[in-house]
This record gives structure tokens, C-alpha cells and sequence, in this order.
């Protein structure tokens, strides 16, 4: 008999508004991208220096795993190899990759350096949440909703994982979007493709 899992909770950041659960919790339309970041920190009195540092892919999905986890205690409770992460996103670190790439002219920043590949965000979240399972990151041109939750869910039934997030966080060009969902087994919409197609379209 097929496992189920549920979606216990999610987050969406694009268009400069941040959701949780379908409740609105920040917006500005007056802000462009890295601003909006900066202005969703504050709001949220977040306290990590360390966001400062970040590219704006990595404070993007920070500030969605920040709101996701806040309230889960669930969450840190588990074993550190016992929690994923699974990520997708349609740019990699493209626009770090281009800030990068302009610095070589003048001299080549060791900052910006370290954020050229999509991964690292992967690694942000890992150190913050603590998380030593399952990690994956994986471009696509859209969010594909039938991957992340097949495979997902196959991490859950098979690999020992106790609970996911499932998560796509895309940042180019001054647009920032994130959609990340905590997975596992309780009560809640089950975690499948249609339910994740209806959240973020």
C-alpha cells in the first residue's frame, strides 16, 4: 500500500508578496529585488548576520525557510540525517554568475565567487536548520510539480528522511520567487502534484 504525505505547511514569495498558508504576512510593489529581500528581513526581525553575506538566490530562499520552519518545532526536533531538503529553480546562480563574471575585469571577488552554483543555498539552509539527509537541487524551466513530488515522497517512503522541504527558490534579474513546503506524514493536503500545481499557479 502506497505511503501518503502530507504538505504541513508552505510559503510563497514572488510579485513582492510573502504568503504562508494562503495568508498574506508582506508585500511592497514599490521595491525591487534585492530591496524587497532587505525589507522582508526587517520586517520579520530575522537575526542572521550571516544573510548580509548571502547573493539574493541564497536570501531569497533563507527568508522562505525562515518563515516555513519558525513555528515547527517538529521540525528541529528530528535527527539532522533524518530531515531534506529538495530543491529546484530555473536560473541556478546566474545572476551571481554575471556579477561574478564582471568583476574578473577589475579584480575577482571571492564574495561573489563562493554563490556560483545554485547548490550553496542548499548548504545555507543545511547549516542554519540543521539538516545531514537527503539534498538535491535541480534546474528546470518551470516548477515542475510531478518531479518534486514523486521524488520527494520517494525520499520519505524509502530513505529514512522523516520530514522534507520541498522547495523551489529562483532568483534572476531582480525577480525573486520562492515556494517551499514542509513534507512529511500527519494531517494536511497530501503532498502531490496537483495540490503543488494548485498552490503555485
Amino acid at each position: 500500500m502506497a505511503q501518503h504525505f502530507s504538505i504541513q505547511s508552505y510559503v510563497t514569495l514572488r510579485n513582492n508578496r510573502i504568503t504562508q498558508n494562503g495568508q498574506l504576512l508582506f508585500e511592497n510593489e514599490a521595491l525591487s529585488g534585492p530591496e524587497f529581500l532587505q525589507a522582508a528581513y526587517t520586517h520579520f526581525q530575522f537575526n542572521y548576520p550571516k544573510f548580509f553575506k548571502m547573493d539574493n538566490l541564497c536570501k531569497t530562499g533563507f527568508i522562505a525557510a525562515e518563515l516555513l520552519l519558525r513555528n515547527q518545532p517538529g521540525f528541529a526536533g528530528f535527527k539532522p540525517e533524518e530531515k531534506g531538503i529538495i530543491l529546484q529553480n530555473a536560473n541556478s546562480s546566474l545572476d551571481t554568475d554575471i556579477r561574478y563574471e564582471a568583476s574578473i575585469a577589475t579584480a575577482p571577488s571571492p564574495s561573489l565567487f563562493v554563490y556560483t552554483l545554485p547548490n550553496v543555498l542548499i548548504g545555507e539552509l543545511c547549516i542554519r536548520h540543521q539538516v545531514k539527509g537527503e539534498t538535491a537541487c535541480f534546474v528546470f524551466d518551470i516548477f515542475d510539480a510531478d518531479f518534486q513530488a514523486g521524488y520527494v515522497n520517494s525520499l520519505l517512503a524509502n530513505q529514512g528522511l522523516k520530514t522534507c522541504v520541498s522547495a523551489w527558490a529562483d532568483y534572476y534579474a531582480g525577480k525573486a520567487e520562492a515556494f517551499f513546503s514542509l513534507v512529511g506524514p500527519g494531517t494536511g493536503d497530501e503532498h502531490n502534484a496537483g495540490n503543488l500545481a494548485k498552490i503555485w499557479t
